[in-house]
Formats: C-alpha cells, sequence, structure tokens
C-alpha cells in the first residue's frame, strides 16, 4: 500500500522535533482543529489563553494551517467590562462582594475561526472573535482583530492589507475547488499544482478538475 501522511502522528516532521501536529494533541472540546494544520511548537493550548468553559467560545482552525512559534489565541475570557467607570473586574478577587456582571454585559466577540492553509507568522496575536480566511498569510508580530478575507496578506499592528495573493479569479476557483477537502491520496496527487508558481498554468489546470468533478 502507497505511503501516505498521518493526521494523527504528533511530531510529523522526523528531522524537526518541535513541529507538531495540532488536531491529536488538543485536550479541550471547545478547540476544534482540522486535519495537518501544524504548529511550531509542542504544546498547542498553552498558546490559547483566557479560554473558559462558561464563556463557550470556541476555538476553529481550519486544515494544513502554518502556525509559528509564539502565535497567541486571546479568547473572550480577555475582555472586561466596558460600560461602567472602571474597567476592573473586582468581583474576580478575594476580599470583594461585588457579584459578577452576567455575560450579556461584557463585550464578548463569539469563536475565533480560522480558514485552511493560512499561514500565521512569529509572535502573532488574534484578539477574540477574530475571522481569518482561508490561504491568509499574516506577518510576524502582526496583531489580527476582526474580520481577514480569504487569500489576503496581512501585516502590522492593526493588521492591515497588504494585497492579495492572487488575482480574484485564482481565488474563486481555488474556493470552489476546496482542495483542503479531498481525500488525502487525491491531495498527495495535486501537490504539484499546489506547489507551482506559474499561476496561469495553475488557474488553467484547477479550471480543469473543476470541470472534471461530477
Amino acid at each position: 500500500m502507497e505511503n501516505m501522511p498521518n493526521p494523527n502522528t504528533i511530531f510529523p516532521a522526523p528531522s524537526i522535533d518541535t513541529v507538531t501536529y495540532v488536531k491529536p494533541t488538543v485536550k479541550s472540546e471547545n478547540v476544534i482543529v482540522g486535519d495537518f494544520t501544524y504548529f511550531s511548537g509542542i504544546d498547542f493550548e498553552k498558546h490559547i489563553t483566557h479560554h473558559y468553559n462558561f464563556y463557550g467560545d470556541k476555538l476553529i482552525i481550519g486544515k494544513f494551517c502554518q502556525i509559528a512559534s509564539g502565535v497567541e489565541f486571546i479568547m473572550n475570557g480577555a475582555n472586561h467590562q466596558m460600560d461602567t467607570v472602571s474597567t476592573f473586574p473586582f468581583y474576580i478577587f478575594e476580599g470583594r462582594e461585588q457579584s459578577a456582571p452576567p455575560l450579556s454585559a461584557m463585550p464578548l466577540k463569539g469563536d475565533t475561526v480560522i480558514g485552511n492553509d493560512v499561514w500565521i507568522g512569529q509572535n502573532v496575536p488574534i484578539l477574540p472573535g477574530s475571522h481569518i480566511g482561508d490561504g491568509v498569510i499574516v506577518g510576524a508580530n502582526s496583531t489580527v482583530g476582526g474580520t481577514v478575507g480569504a487569500y489576503s496578506i496581512v501585516a502590522g499592528n492593526p493588521a492591515r492589507l497588504i494585497r492579495k495573493r492572487f488575482d480574484d479569479e485564482l481565488i474563486d476557483l481555488i474556493l470552489k475547488l476546496k482542495w483542503w477537502d479531498l481525500p488525502t491520496e487525491h491531495i498527495k496527487k495535486l501537490i504539484p499544482i499546489l506547489i507551482d508558481s506559474d499561476l496561469g498554468v495553475v488557474k488553467i489546470k484547477v479550471q480543469k478538475l473543476l470541470e472534471e468533478q461530477p
């Protein structure tokens, strides 16, 4: 039988013992990670902060993402009430008698969602409720909040659009193909297309693949 990559391998790069596939290491039911997404580190969940079950927010990451060292996913538990005179959370400290505010009073941003084939550079904090589209590249030391469109390159603090990676036609074709959802054996055959820098040729080949789909 042909040797196929295994998404449940924790250390998938034999020559690099600090790179791990994230999915088989996740313990929290509120963290959902797709196959083959890797992290340049060995304890991914330590890089998810302020993630408290009573908020109910989820971190959802797609397939084939590349997450560099120092990336931090900041979840909704980091938020403080902002419609009061003080933002100080008196209620969580000893010696105070205040009740915690209802969740409806907190500036919650919902789930944090990362698409497929996203590359996040080193030391990037991702703020609560961020939505990062498929194929995005995030520059090192950027701060990401809000929504980032598919196949964008963003950088800075706050992260801003530098440019789109491809023209709209090719982006649309890739999003229709959704290569990351294909069976592993099909993806293996597609690798020559996925690593081809001749985008004109890639566009033709992807269009042909879409026409051949049932």
